[in-house]
């Protein structure tokens, strides 16, 4: 064995003269002088047991990731971090790490409380689950690093791994939990300026709960940056925040922002106005997760997600969770407020739910990669029906944000992801309910994001009063089934709700 791995040296070394594998070289040099060393303190006459072989390998990786930081500076795919979610990424300096036989499935803490030390000082440990509990936490770290993925931001002096860079992320009971949160951490008073089309909670909890707070709010089309800059200045004031809500895609019309582009336009106006007054870009990214949009590396101050679609996306979980930037003075000056009102108002997220959602990011790339694919090839069947009026999908050429969607919407390894929701518009309500009624693979349900395609009208669920969605719209959560099975369900569907039309003419 010691004669093979010095064989191995010698020709990873002459591998290593070229320029381009200096690193390589250099790490070569340091396991070559690692190697002899331990061969030095063994009987070189005995031969190396199985055990000894993998300390002796695990002991020579330490030595030579010691001596060689380049080695840990190599950026880790999303997808590795997504199927390692909730684990330790150290592997521990000797055999009597902590870290071994630790459970490659994070544990459930459900405790509430902590003992105290006899001296009455907690140290660095936790107190009491509303502030601080080890599953949340683990959730929020994987997350907040999930964020950061392709950001090129340098990790801290004193790190040697570019895994140290994490955005400060607050997990909360649900997405809109997670709304108000963000909103009470805001320094009053606050306005919000909305997209016209918009999920209908976000309106609804303005309208009701937050009406009487001073929470005031405006509509505006996030995709025309002149009139999103026309509007922050309409709305400059001599003290509190203005909050550009972005939400891209947008539900239900896959709306597309171009995010950089509404960061940039607020960075310019923000450069003008006095310190006292904030605009803060927010950006609800539940429709494009991490594995298709990283809304942080684009400017945004924060990002939103509903973790209850498609980061738990098993449709059992009910969670949100909000991520700072800590590239921007408003991200960091967010995140320490949003700290706060997670204390103290305590709308935190369970440990069963952060456990739930730890298990779905493992598998998120993966899901997402699917309901993407199939999404486009039924956008494209429904796009060309002819009962059809209008589809609405970022990935048909015919959208009309389409090219930002290309530039936005791109995934781990730089392939276009349009996402897995999509929306359709037939010729009236009634044919939208006859279709939504004549399905049968696909589920007639809310919400989105889980293994099972779901279909739902609507304007139906929309307050009367505040109703966005055209009457003849439907959207689709595109699942993990085959897709051939999806689209002849559709298409005995639009058969079906043809001849129940037809019958009443």
């Amino acid at each position: 064995i010691a004669m093979t791995m010095r064989s191995f040296f010698r020709l990873t070394k002459q591998h290593a003269r070229s320029p381009k594998n200096h690193a390589a070289a250099s790490a070569t040099s340091i396991g070559h002088r690692a190697m002899s060393t331990t061969h030095s303190s063994s009987n070189s006459g005995d031969p190396l047991s199985p055990s000894a072989a993998g300390s002796s390998a695990h002991a020579l990786r330490h030595k030579m990731e010691e001596h060689n930081k380049s080695i840990n500076q190599r950026r880790t795919c999303l997808s590795t971090k997504l199927a390692h979610a909730g684990l330790s990424s150290s592997h521990g300096d000797t055999e009597s790490s902590s870290n071994y036989n630790a459970p490659l499935s994070p544990p459930i803490e459900l405790a509430t409380t902590y003992e105290r030390n006899p001296s009455g000082d907690y140290g660095d440990g936790d107190i009491y689950s509303r502030s601080c509990n080890p599953t949340r936490r683990l959730l929020e770290k994987a997350l907040g690093q999930l964020e950061m993925s392709f950001v090129n931001y340098p990790p801290s002096s004193s790190s040697s791994s570019t895994e140290d860079t994490t955005a400060p992320t607050y997990a909360f009971s649900s997405g809109m939990a997670a709304v108000a949160s963000l909103l009470l951490a805001c320094k009053s008073p606050v306005k919000l300026l909305l997209p016209r089309d918009v999920y209908h909670g976000v309106p609804t909890q303005l309208h009701s709960s937050l009406k009487d707070h001073g929470v005031a709010h405006e509509s505006v089309d996030m995709t025309n940056c002149n009139e999103i800059q026309q509007k922050i200045k309409e709305n400059i004031e001599s003290d509190g925040t203005l909050v550009v809500w972005i939400e891209t895609p947008s539900n239900p019309l896959c709306q597309v922002t171009d995010i950089q582009a509404v960061c940039d336009a607020v960075q310019e106006l923000r450069s003008q106005n006095n310190e006292t007054f904030r605009i803060l870009t927010v950006v609800d990214s539940t429709w494009a997760p991490p594995c298709i949009t990283l809304p942080l590396s684009l400017g945004a101050d924060a990002v939103l997600h509903s973790g209850t679609k498609y980061l738990g996306g098993h449709s059992d979980v009910l969670l949100g969770v909000v991520s700072c930037s800590p590239l921007t003075e408003n991200g960091h000056w967010l995140a320490e407020r949003l700290n706060a009102v997670q204390t103290s108002v305590g709308a935190v997220a369970s440990p069963l739910e952060c456990w739930l959602t730890l298990r779905g990011l493992r598998t998120l790339h993966l899901r997402v990669e699917r309901q993407c694919q199939t999404s486009m090839k039924l956008a494209e069947y429904l796009n060309g029906h002819k009962d059809v009026v209008k589809c609405h999908y970022p990935g048909l050429d015919s959208h009309p944000q389409h090219e930002v969607a290309k530039r936005q919407m791109i995934g781990p390894q730089n392939k276009s992801m349009y996402g897995g929701m999509l929306s359709f518009e037939v010729e009236s309500e009634s044919w939208a309910m006859a279709v939504a009624g004549a399905v049968r693979v696909i589920r007639r349900a809310t919400s989105l994001g889980g293994t099972e395609t779901l279909i739902e009208h609507r304007a139906s669920i929309e307050p009367p009063e505040r109703r966005t969605s055209p009457l003849g719209l439907l959207r689709l959560s595109v699942g993990l089934e085959d897709v051939e099975d999806l689209q002849h369900d559709l298409e005995i569907a639009f058969e079906v709700a043809s001849q129940v039309m037809m019958s009443n003419k």
